[in-house]
């Protein structure tokens, strides 16, 4: 993933942007993957403009998990019918 931030950041990031973040949420029936990149080199690093760090790759985890298990609920139901 760090080499497709680099490139986002190259090709579109602008002189006064924050430094670019990469994520990905990934679920799957049986459980739930959050990673992140951050590539700040030591530079202040803001989710936005009031959150001043970003959540831990179990924090994102742990939001993720009711969804999938909303949506594993939900094919399961139509499974059924």
């Amino acid at each position: 993933m760090d080499f497709y931030v680099r490139l986002f950041n190259e090709k579109h990031a602008g002189p006064d942007n924050n430094p670019i973040i990469g994520l990905i949420l990934c679920s799957s029936s049986d459980r739930t993957v959050a990673k992140y990149s951050a590539l700040a080199d030591g530079k202040g690093l803001f989710a936005s403009g009031y959150v001043t760090c970003l959540p831990t790759e179990e924090e994102l985890t742990d939001a993720l998990e009711p969804t999938r298990r909303a949506i594993a609920e939900a094919r399961a139901e139509r499974n059924e019918e």
